[in-house]
């Protein structure tokens, strides 16, 4: 990069680190590191929580999944809408955690079920955790390197270092920095200044990206020239897609009900707001916080795609896809025993043709098996299917490629100051998801794998300590297993598999545990242990397919019939589920479709043992929520109102007694934007012309620059603007509530019998 690159690179990151310093020096007990103090307001938790929540994994997941499939699948996610409206709007399953004061999902869970279960359930989080986690440094480490274009090893008195593992070492460094200085604070505080300085720039990337890309004359055409069945822009028309389609769409529904509370990563922001009131305000925030970075990401992938597949770019595309494959290959291959391979695949990569137009002068159509991408595939294929021992180079050559295309192709794109620009924002984007999942992850193995064994009550310095220390292991873990561990799927699908160890049966346990009193401990153990078992044999099962698994049936001529199995299993969801085509690369079943297995085994495993095996008596959910009599000083006291119409609306939009006009005006703005714009009138509106008159192609690309860029774009200044104030004064006022508030030292996330405990009542008792 040029030097005015890195100005913009080193500033602002030293502004972050040095608020990072400066508020350390509040953190004085176990709540101050675990949850901020319970003091942040509902912008704080808006912004820090947002910029946490998306992360440069995220970012390059995003710009994967778009590259495949494009703006079609998009318009069916639409269909969550009132569900995820309705649930941010009545604070589904975050108010009533937050009401439970509990610092960790594993406290919930002791005070709802048992200190056994708390255990059990924390084995099965961590290692969901870890495993989505570890991967964070690799994918940043590694777009870091491919992004500023370093080689993949360097030298030091004769020696040679890996770069990559260079590069993920001081990325952890600086994230385990900001998290032992003051745990949740520091993050939260160096999150929302990220954030803050992170508005401008997605708005002068997305400025910058409509002056250099013609949407009509360059990337309409890309989009529009696809396959049948494989529409980048026509919902109606994506049948053949495979991965990222409408049971990708349905899966997701599910999990937004049963997994509301989400994966656990960003735990800390859980219960960091002031009160239940405030927390749930901060989740409502978030609709309107991502103007301009939500165009941003969706206008990468779309620049992206253009620039790789438009013959006005063909030179520039040839060049990078044959460096890119180089590049990914060397570091496949290295200077292994496979390392010969590497001279014969430079010369195909060579030889194959850049993007020539059709014989009418326009673009070639592309599909998703066959595009300009796939003769790289290939050639890997072709060299490497008949070496013992490298066929699982092949999905691990595409996985890499996949990840990494976009992000070389925006290095040749950018010019100086905004390739500066943008490195910085990928810089905060790694660094703040690191620190928050460093931090929930170790927090969760101190509160409920060491907290919950403890006779004697640790001291609140002992406490402290055992925290950082369980930082540092989660960091070292990640390290370790992102060196040795190769990457074979889409990062969304690693996300669910991963996660699904945990998400396949906690879900369940937490909303009927937060919302039902007769699911029983038995249930509970039921739901998350086949839940979780289910996520880990689908995890290893993927992961063991090309060098074990597939050669074993082979070997036992069990192949035949496992395919003739996986093809009738499937047959009533085709062509949304497809396992019939089965290669020795990749295990057919992909990782939403082992997850909504382990969702749905998992709910029902849970009802049948709770009816089977109930506890003694109901369980006693006023005193785990502090309502009703178990209320006191800190609890927020609202009255109901009789039915009608008005207090029909009012439930429907989450407005209790306890709303002033401002939340009144946010709730029903977001209600108009969620249901009545987005749901009614852009999808349900939109499919149901479609339905009686299909539209054709050009209207899809106006109506994909219309709500994906235009709205967005006045969104965007006003977000800008509203939450960089909102912002900054509840940042001011979160360091004045933090000198000011009285410390509860007892309060380390422990659950004792002589404290407010949650315990049952009798079953005929309502």
């Amino acid at each position: 990069m040029h030097w005015l690159d890195w100005i913009f690179v080193i500033i602002p990151l030293f502004i972050v680190i040095w608020l990072g310093i400066k508020s350390q020096r509040y953190v004085r007990t176990v709540t101050d590191f675990l949850t901020a103090g319970r003091v942040a307001g509902r912008y704080v938790v808006a912004v820090a929580s947002g910029e946490a929540g998306v992360g440069l994994i995220s970012l390059v997941a995003m710009l994967e999944q778009g590259y495949q499939c494009g703006f079609a699948i998009s318009f069916w996610s639409k269909m969550t809408l009132p569900l995820t409206m309705f649930f941010g709007l009545v604070g589904y399953c975050t108010y009533r955690y937050r009401e439970s004061r509990a610092m960790t999902f594993g406290q919930l869970l002791e005070m709802r079920y048992s200190r056994k279960f708390r255990v059990f359930a924390a084995i099965f989080q961590i290692l969901s955790g870890l495993l989505n986690y570890a991967i964070f440094p690799a994918v940043g480490a590694r777009f870091l390197i491919y992004f500023l274009d370093l080689p993949h090893y360097w030298h030091l008195f004769g020696m040679s270092i890996s770069t990559y593992a260079t590069v993920m070492a001081l990325n952890l460094l600086i994230a385990v920095a900001i998290d032992m200085m003051g745990g949740q604070i520091t993050i939260m505080v160096t999150d929302c200044i990220q954030g803050i300085l992170s508005y401008p720039m997605y708005a002068i990337i997305v400025i910058f990206l409509f002056w250099r890309f013609s949407w009509g004359k360059e990337m309409v055409p890309v989009l529009t020239c696809r396959a049948p069945d494989e529409s980048f822009l026509n919902p109606m028309d994506i049948k053949h897609l495979r991965d990222f389609n409408l049971f990708y769409v349905i899966v997701g529904i599910v999990s937004t009900v049963v997994n509301a509370m989400g994966m656990g990563g960003t735990i800390g922001y859980l219960g960091a707001a002031k009160n239940p009131h405030e927390q749930k305000m901060g989740n409502l925030l978030g609709t309107w916080r991502s103007g301009f970075s939500g165009m941003m990401y969706t206008l990468l992938a779309v620049v992206g795609l253009t620039f790789m597949n438009h013959f006005h770019f063909a030179n520039e595309a040839k060049v990078i896809r044959t460096n890119l494959a180089n590049k990914v290959a060397e570091e496949i291959l290295g200077n292994g025993q496979f390392s010969d391979l590497r001279p014969e695949l430079a010369k195909d990569f060579e030889a194959i043709p850049a993007v020539e137009p059709a014989d009418d002068g326009q673009l070639k159509q592309l599909s998703q098996k066959q595009n300009q991408d796939t003769p790289y595939f290939d050639a890997v294929a072709d060299r490497c299917s008949n070496v013992e021992g490298a066929k699982s180079t092949t999905q691990q050559f595409r996985s890499l490629y996949g990840q990494m295309l976009i992000p070389v192709a925006l290095r040749e794109i950018f010019p100086i100051g905004i390739t500066g620009i943008f490195c910085a924002l990928c810089i905060f984007l790694m660094i703040s998801t690191d620190t928050t999942y460093m931090h929930s992850w170790a927090s969760v193995i101190i509160q409920d794998l060491v907290v919950p064994f403890r006779k004697n009550t640790l001291t609140p310095h002992q406490h402290l300590w055992l925290l950082r220390i369980s930082v540092v292991c989660v960091a070292i873990f990640a390290y370790f297993f992102s060196l040795l561990f190769a990457q074979m799927d889409y990062i969304i699908m690693f996300f669910q598999i991963t996660g699904a160890i945990w998400l396949g049966g906690a879900g369940v346990v937490i909303v009927f545990g937060l919302y039902t009193r007769r699911g029983s401990t038995a249930g509970a153990f039921a739901g998350l242990g086949t839940g979780g078992v289910l996520a880990v044999l689908g995890f290893l099962t993927q992961n063991l397919w090309p060098e074990r698994v597939y050669p074993f049936l082979v070997r036992h001529n069990m192949f035949d019939g496992f395919c003739r199995f996986l093809a009738w299993v499937s047959k009533p969801l085709y062509p949304w589920v497809d396992w019939t085509n089965v290669t020795p690369h990749k295990f057919p079943i992909n990782s939403m479709e082992i997850q909504m297995i382990a969702m749905i085994s998992s709910i029902i495993l849970y009802w049948v043992f709770s009816l089977l095996i109930p506890d003694k008596e109901l369980f006693n959910l006023d005193k785990m929520l502090h309502r009703g009599k178990y209320a006191d000083e800190n609890s927020i006291v609202f009255h109901r109102e009789p039915w009608s119409l008005k207090s029909f609306m009012g439930r429907i939009t989450g407005i209790t007694s306890s709303y002033t006009l401002g939340d009144k005006i946010l709730s029903w703005s977001v209600f108009f934007y969620s249901f009545v714009y987005t749901y009614l009138t852009i999808f349900l509106g939109v499919w149901i012309w479609n339905i009686i008159s299909p539209w054709p192609a050009h209207w899809w690309t106006t109506y994909y620059f219309v709500t994906n860029f235009a709205i967005l774009g006045v969104i965007g200044v006003v977000s800008t603007v509203w939450f960089t104030w909102g912002g900054s004064r509840d940042l001011y006022r979160l360091f004045r509530d933090l000198a000011s508030k009285k410390d509860d030292f007892t309060d380390n996330g422990q659950v004792r019998k002589d404290e407010p405990e949650p315990v049952a009542e009798n079953a005929d008792q309502k």
